[in-house]
């Protein structure tokens, strides 16, 4: 049985170009990434040959703007491209989200903000390098976050420090949770400049080449879920890279963060598509049709069929709502655009995990063998929750504060 297409072309009102991106990244996780996901979760192995092969298909440059050599996809086209990924290798859709946002911020997102007309011109002439790194060569960019306190989530200035010297920046920190640790040419560095009073508005967004003296990946990499996505720790140390390393101008990103806030949206197509996966699981199984088990079929029983029933009720629901905020992802959000998209964050990475369990509880003792594909989507599903920026209970707590206050009201 052919899968069928996420988000169906007419009923969804997909363009040619996304339908023609949806295939193309079906096709890809059908043959080459589902049938390597099972090692490379077990070996927690990051998947090098499915980059390989998104370099090739163009994927790779997929948010990089035309007239650079890409595809030129927006924010849309990539989350409904990356969802049908993560149908397929989890780890693959959620690395690959970090290499693509290198080029959406820089790119779509960018054009989108304000700059003045000297920083519009080195912007374009920098980003271009970078670009041509990832179209012409297959270079992998990476974007390490997280560094164990709140700035990730925005509220305080990043640790990892940038300091001016006449030819560039010297970087001093450290991120942990480093997905593509290892394994990306180069590290899109979130930090901060060094000065008197550290700011959020003096966040920098900064390319670091993986070879550069003072680089460094330590730790081991042993977790639940998502173990393909080798997200070890990432040291800095007095690394010097030169001023065109920046894919933002500085003060850009927090405008970015402030303006167009569904950037921090992008991890949630990887969920939705593993919602998918399981759902996809439970039928063919059911019916009698999954490779590697034999052709018995179970889909007779009323409580199986009422799973199935339930389980389909919350994709629905699932999709539903997270095609709506992704379609209206833009600058400048209204209050009520801002809340389906905490409440699509968090029902899709609720919901996936949901939709996992509801699977395994149907399908019964085969589901908890690692050689079927549904043990990892269970336990990869797991993880979506507890990912920054938008972790589960930061969408709680903003979606309630914020539904009860307007923008600078207090109880005083």
């Amino acid at each position: 049985m052919d899968d069928a297409p996420l988000f169906e072309p007419k009923a969804f009102g997909l363009s040619a170009e996304q339908s023609e991106l949806a295939v193309v990244a079906r096709t890809l996780g059908r043959e080459k990434f589902a049938p390597r996901a099972e090692a490379l979760d077990r070996e927690a192995r990051f998947p090098t040959e499915n980059y390989r092969d998104m370099h090739e298909a163009g994927l790779l440059g997929l948010c990089v703007p035309a007239q650079h050599g890409g595809r030129g996809a927006d924010y849309k086209t990539y989350a409904l491209t990356a969802a049908e990924i993560g149908r397929y290798c989890g780890a693959t859709a959620l690395t690959w989200n970090m290499h693509v946002c290198s080029c959406l911020w820089s790119g779509p997102l960018s054009d989108d903000l304000k700059m003045t007309d000297a920083q519009r011109a080195n912007h374009e002439r920098r980003r271009a390098l970078h670009y041509g790194r990832i179209v012409n060569e297959g270079a992998v960019y990476a974007q390490p976050f997280s560094e164990g306190g709140a700035a990730a989530a925005g509220m305080a200035p990043f640790s990892t420090r940038a300091t001016r010297v006449d030819d560039g920046w010297i970087i001093n920190g450290k991120k942990i949770f480093a997905s593509l640790a290892g394994n990306a040419d180069y590290y899109g560095i979130l930090c901060t400049q060094e000065g008197k009073d550290p700011s959020v508005r003096d966040t920098m967004y900064i390319a670091v080449p993986a070879n550069a003296d003072g680089v460094s990946v330590v730790g081991d990499w042993d977790p639940l879920g998502m173990r393909a996505t080798v997200s070890r720790t990432l040291l800095l140390e007095n690394v010097r890279v030169d001023e065109d390393a920046q894919l933002m101008p500085r003060g850009i990103y927090y405008q970015a963060a402030t303006r167009w806030p569904h950037m921090f949206l992008t991890l949630s197509p990887t969920y939705m598509g593993q919602a998918q996966a399981a759902y996809d699981f439970t039928i063919r199984y059911l019916r009698g049709e999954m490779p590697g088990t034999p052709p018995v079929k179970r889909r007779m029983y009323p409580t199986k069929q009422i799973a199935v029933a339930q389980m389909r009720i919350m994709l629905e629901q699932t999709k539903a709502l997270w095609f709506q905020a992704i379609s209206e992802a833009c600058p400048d959000p209204s209050k009520d655009q801002m809340l389906r998209a905490y409440a699509a964050q968090y029902t899709v990475m609720e919901n996936a995990n949901e939709i996992a369990q509801l699977a395994i509880r149907t399908c019964g003792g085969q589901a908890m063998l690692k050689s079927l594909a549904l043990e990892r989507i269970y336990r990869d599903s797991r993880c979506g929750s507890l990912m920054l920026p938008w972790t589960a209970e930061l969408c709680l707590d903003r979606l309630g504060r914020q539904a009860l206050y307007e923008r600078g009201e207090t109880d005083d």
